[in-house]
C-alpha cells in the first residue's frame, strides 16, 4: 500500500488486479450471475422507483461483498446533469487551481464535467459535505473517470480523497484505468470516531508528487456518477448457495439452526434459530461472528415433498416486539400439537438463551401464536431443573400414544474440574413431565445421563422403543471415555418408556458425526427426527451456505440439512452421513393451483419478506410472503412439477411491478434452457395484480424454472403466487364468488354452474381453507360457503377445480373467482 498524501492517512482502499482463474469453466458460470449483477448494480442512479423509494449505486469488490441497501446519496448533482451546480475546483492548496465546464461525453445521463488547466495533483472537482457526513459512520463511494489525453501514459491512477481540513486527506477509493475509457473509483471507508468533520470536502485527484508533470500528471479528465452514501449492507444472498440438484441445504436465501421437525396434514414443518438476525455483513462482504445474543424470532419452513420448500417467514417470539416479552432470546424451538378440550393446538417451545425456556401457543403448525402462560416453563425454580451449572435451554418435546407430553431440555455442566466423570457424565439434561396443557410441568425434572452429553436433547418412538438423541460435549478438557460417542456428534439412548430411565447402559451408539467430518467446516451439533409417507428422516445444520458465501470461511451461520433415517433389525439407528444430495422428491409438484412464489427447489439473488392479505394457498391465519429483492439475472424455481399428459396452457403471476420493463421467462429443466413463457409485467407500478402469458411444450414432468429480466440497477417487482392453467380440453363449467354478512362475520360464497352433459365434480380452494363442492349433476349448480370469521375481507379469489368425463376421457379445467371485499363492522 503506497501513501501518496503529505501526511499520515488511515483508509479502507479497493486495489484492482487482473483476472486469473484456477477454476473450471462450469464453476465460473455459476458465479458469472453475482459478478453481474453487482456490477450493474454500480450504475444504479437514484430513482423513485414506486412505493420501494430509491435505489442507488453499490460497489462490486469481489463476489462475497453485499449489495449495498438502499441510501441517500449525499453527493449533490453527482450525475452533472445539473450542471456544475454543488461543484468548484480543490481550493485546499494555495498553489492548486483548476477550471470545470460542463460536458456532454458522459458516462451515463447527458451530463460530466471536464477538468483542465490543472495546477497540482489534487485539483480537481470537489465538493462540501460539511454537515453531511459524520464520524465513526461507514460510507461507500464511487465515481466514473476517464482522461484521454494522446501524450498521457497508457493507463492513469485516479483518487477520491477527503479532505477534513488543514494538511488532513484521505483517499477513500481509487481505480487504475485505461486512457480513454470510463473507469471506476470504489471504495468503502470509516470516519475515524475523532475526526473532526465540520469542514469535510470531497474531491477526485492523481496520485501526489512533487514535482508533477503536465502530461503525466496533471492531464485534462472527466468525471460523472459521484456517489457517496453511508454502508447500509443487505443480507440479501446473491451467491449461488445451493446447486440446481441438490438437495442440501434446504434454503440458500437465508440462514436457520437447530431444526426442529414437525408433521401436520402430510406436510413437515421446520423451526429454525433465525441465525439470518445476526448476520450483518460488512464492508468486506463477510459478517462478524454470529454470537446468537441478538436472535429472538423463529423461522418456519414446510415442505410436503421435501425438496421444494415454502418460506413462512419469522415468529416474533421474544424481545420488545416479540409475543413473550419478558424473554429475550428464541433458540432452538420444538413444536408438538395435542387436542385439548375437542380442539388442536399448537405448542412452540423455545430457548430463552441458555437460562429457561418458554412456550407459545398457536391455532395452526403456522399460528397465528400467542402466550397463553404469561410466563417462562422452565427455569432455576423448577423443581430438579438446576445444579447450578447446566444450562436450561434446547428443549426438546414428545406426547405419547396415550395423550401424556414430556419436555427433554439442558446442556452444558462443564464444572471446569477437566475431571473424567464431569466430561463423560456431567448429567446436564433433564426430562419432565408436562401438564395436560402442555404449558404447566408436572412432578420434578429427572436427570438424564447420556456419555458425553452436552445439548440439543429430542426423543421419538418406533416400535414401542424411544430414542433420546443428543449432542456430545467437546471434551470438558477431560480423557474422553474410548466407548463413548466422538466429541461434537449426535449420540443416542434407547429405553422402554420416555422417562427412560435415561442411564450410560442404554447408550446405543452415534447416528451423525459432527458436520465438519462431511462438510469441512465443524461448529455445533444439533439434530430431530420425523416420519413422513412411512419414512423416517432426520434434520441437521451445518455451515456450508455460509462457507460458500466467503469462499470458505465461516462465521458460525448455519443452515437445516436433511437426510433418510435407517434402521437396523435389532432397531438401532444406521449412521447418517451428511450430504449436499438430501433425499429423494416425495412427490411431483401439482400445478394447478395456486403456488406460493416463496416455495423454492433452487434459486440465486432474491429475498422474502412479509406483504399485508392472506396467503392464498395457507390460509387467511398464515402469514404471506412474497419474493422481493429481484433484479436483472436473479431466477427461482420448483422442483419436479408435473404439467400432465395435454399439459399447461397459461402461467399466471401474482405481481408488484416497481420498474417499467420487467419480465418473467419460464424455461424447463435448466436457468438456461429456450424460453418457454415470457410474462411482460407491465401492470401499473405500485398495485399488485395478475398477470399472465401462453405457455406452450409444457407437458409431463420438468424441473420449472423462473428467471427474471428488466433494467439493470433497479429492482424489477414482487412476486406473490403462481398458478397454471391446463391446456386440457375445457369443461364448460363457470364459477363465481361472493362474501355477504352474517352478523358481524364475513361469509364467504363460491357457486359452480355446470353447462356439460355430464356429472361434474368439483372442489374450491381459497385463503379460508380447501372445502369439496362435490358431484353437480348436468345443468344444475352448487355453492360452497367458507366461514372466515373474520369481521373484514380484502378482495380477493376463490380457485375451483372441475373433474369430469367427456366423451369417455377424463377431463378437468381449473377456474378463478375473485370477489370484492368486505366489511361488517
Amino acid at each position: 500500500m503506497t501513501n501518496n498524501e503529505k501526511v499520515h492517512v488511515s483508509a479502507s482502499l479497493v486495489a484492482p488486479y487482473g483476472a486469473r482463474s484456477c477454476r473450471r469453466t462450469s464453476e465460473i458460470k455459476e458465479e458469472d450471475h453475482v459478478e453481474q449483477r453487482l456490477r450493474r448494480l454500480i450504475r444504479r442512479r437514484a430513482v423513485a422507483i414506486g412505493a420501494a423509494g430509491a435505489m442507488l449505486a453499490a460497489g462490486f469488490i469481489v463476489s462475497a461483498v453485499p449489495v449495498q441497501a438502499a441510501a441517500s446519496n449525499l453527493i449533490a448533482n453527482g450525475g452533472f446533469e445539473d450542471g456544475l451546480v454543488g461543484w468548484f475546483a480543490n481550493n485546499g492548496n494555495a498553489s492548486g487551481g483548476a477550471t470545470l465546464s460542463p460536458t456532454t461525453d458522459a458516462h451515463s445521463g447527458s451530463g460530466a464535467v471536464l477538468v483542465t488547466g490543472r495546477k497540482t495533483t489534487g485539483s480537481g472537482p470537489m465538493q462540501d459535505l460539511s454537515g453531511k457526513v459524520q464520524a465513526g459512520r461507514t460510507y461507500s463511494v464511487t465515481a466514473r473517470v476517464k482522461y484521454e489525453n494522446p501524450n498521457s501514459p497508457a493507463t492513469k491512477q485516479f483518487f477520491v480523497t477527503m479532505h477534513y481540513g488543514g494538511s488532513t486527506n484521505t483517499n477513500l477509493g481509487t481505480v487504475t484505468t485505461a486512457r480513454g475509457q470510463w473507469g471506476l473509483i470504489q471504495g468503502t471507508f470509516t470516519i475515524p470516531a475523532a475526526q473532526n468533520v465540520t469542514t469535510a470536502r470531497i474531491f477526485v485527484e492523481t496520485p501526489w508528487t512533487s514535482a508533477p508533470t503536465p502530461d503525466t500528471d496533471l492531464m485534462d479528465f472527466k468525471v460523472d456518477d459521484v456517489t457517496l452514501q453511508e454502508f447500509v449492507p443487505s443480507t440479501t444472498i446473491e451467491v449461488l448457495g445451493k446447486n440446481p440438484g441438490e438437495g442440501n441445504p434446504l434454503i440458500s436465501h437465508k440462514f436457520g439452526a437447530d431444526g426442529n421437525a414437525f408433521v401436520h396434514g402430510g406436510r413437515v414443518y421446520l423451526y429454525l434459530t433465525n441465525d439470518t438476525q445476526m448476520y450483518k455483513p460488512g464492508p468486506d462482504g463477510i459478517s462478524p461472528t454470529n454470537t446468537y445474543g441478538g436472535i429472538n424470532t423463529i423461522t418456519v419452513i414446510s415442505s410436503d415433498d421435501l425438496v421444494n420448500w415454502v418460506d413462512h417467514g419469522e415468529i416474533p417470539v421474544a424481545g420488545p416486539n416479540g409475543i413473550a416479552r419478558y424473554a429475550t432470546q428464541s433458540w432452538a424451538p420444538a413444536v408438538e400439537s395435542k387436542v385439548i378440550d375437542g380442539k388442536e393446538k399448537f405448542f412452540l417451545y423455545f430457548a430463552n438463551s441458555g437460562g429457561a425456556t418458554g412456550v407459545l401457543v398457536g391455532d395452526s403448525p403456522l399460528g397465528p401464536w400467542r402466550d397463553d402462560r404469561g410466563s417462562l416453563l422452565i427455569t432455576s425454580a423448577t423443581p430438579g431443573a438446576s445444579n447450578g451449572r447446566n444450562w436450561l435451554f434446547d428443549p426438546g418435546v414428545f406426547i405419547d400414544d396415550d395423550g401424556k407430553g414430556y419436555l427433554y431440555f439442558g446442556g452444558g455442566g462443564d464444572d471446569k474440574s477437566g475431571s473424567y466423570e464431569n466430561t463423560n457424565h456431567p448429567k446436564s439434561t433433564r426430562v419432565i413431565k408436562l401438564g395436560d396443557d402442555m404449558i404447566s410441568t408436572s412432578g420434578s425434572a429427572e436427570v438424564i445421563d447420556a456419555p458425553l452429553v452436552f445439548e440439543a436433547g429430542h426423543v421419538f418412538k418406533r416400535e414401542g422403543k424411544y430414542y433420546y438423541s443428543y449432542s456430545s460435549n467437546f471434551g470438558f478438557s477431560g480423557p474422553v471415555d474410548p466407548n463413548g460417542p466422538p466429541t461434537g456428534a449426535i449420540a443416542y439412548l434407547m429405553a422402554d418408556s420416555p422417562m427412560g430411565p435415561w442411564t450410560p447402559d442404554k447408550y446405543a451408539g452415534v447416528i451423525f458425526r459432527n458436520p465438519g467430518t462431511y462438510f469441512g467446516v465443524g461448529g455445533n451439533n444439533h439434530q430431530s427426527v420425523f416420519k413422513l409417507g412411512g419414512d423416517y428422516y432426520f434434520t441437521y445444520h451445518a455451515q456450508t451456505l455460509n462457507r460458500r458465501i466467503t469462499g470458505g470461511a465461516t462465521q458460525g451461520f448455519r443452515s437445516p440439512h436433511i437426510a433418510k433415517l435407517a434402521f437396523n433389525e435389532d432397531g438401532t439407528i444406521k449412521e447418517v452421513i451428511g450430504t449436499y444430495d438430501g433425499v429423494g422428491q416425495l412427490r411431483n409438484v401439482n400445478p394447478y393451483r395456486v403456488i406460493e412464489a416463496e416455495t423454492i427447489a433452487w434459486q440465486q439473488g432474491i429475498a422474502t419478506k412479509k406483504v399485508d392479505g392472506p396467503s392464498a394457498q395457507f390460509g387467511a391465519t398464515a402469514p404471506n410472503l412474497a419474493l422481493h429483492d429481484i433484479d436483472n439475472g436473479d431466477w427461482t424455481s420448483l422442483a419436479s412439477v408435473d404439467f400432465g399428459e395435454h399439459g399447461a396452457a397459461r402461467l399466471t403471476a401474482k405481481v408488484l411491478p416497481l420498474a417499467a420493463g420487467g419480465k418473467i421467462q419460464l424455461r424447463l429443466d435448466a436457468r438456461d434452457a429456450p424460453v418457454a413463457a415470457t410474462i411482460p409485467v407491465d401492470a401499473p407500478a405500485g398495485e399488485w395484480t395478475a398477470v399472465s402469458a401462453e405457455l406452450d411444450g409444457a407437458s409431463g414432468v420438468h424441473d420449472v424454472y423462473f428467471t427474471y429480466t428488466g433494467p439493470d440497477g433497479a429492482d424489477l417487482f414482487e412476486i406473490d403466487s403462481w398458478a397454471f392453467a391446463t391446456a386440457e380440453p375445457p369443461l364448460k363449467v363457470s364459477a363465481a364468488a361472493e362474501t355477504r354478512c352474517v352478523g358481524r362475520k364475513v361469509l364467504l360464497t363460491v357457486r359452480v354452474t355446470n353447462n356439460e352433459k355430464a356429472h361434474v365434480r368439483a372442489s374450491a380452494e381459497s385463503a379460508y381453507g380447501t372445502r369439496p363442492i362435490g358431484t353437480i349433476p348436468a345443468g344444475k349448480q352448487k355453492s360452497r360457503s367458507f366461514p372466515t370469521r373474520a369481521e373484514s375481507l380484502p378482495a380477493g379469489e376463490v380457485a375451483v377445480t372441475a373433474t369430469a368425463r367427456v366423451h369417455g376421457k377424463p377431463v378437468s379445467a381449473s377456474l378463478v373467482a375473485p370477489y370484492a371485499a368486505r366489511s361488517c363492522r
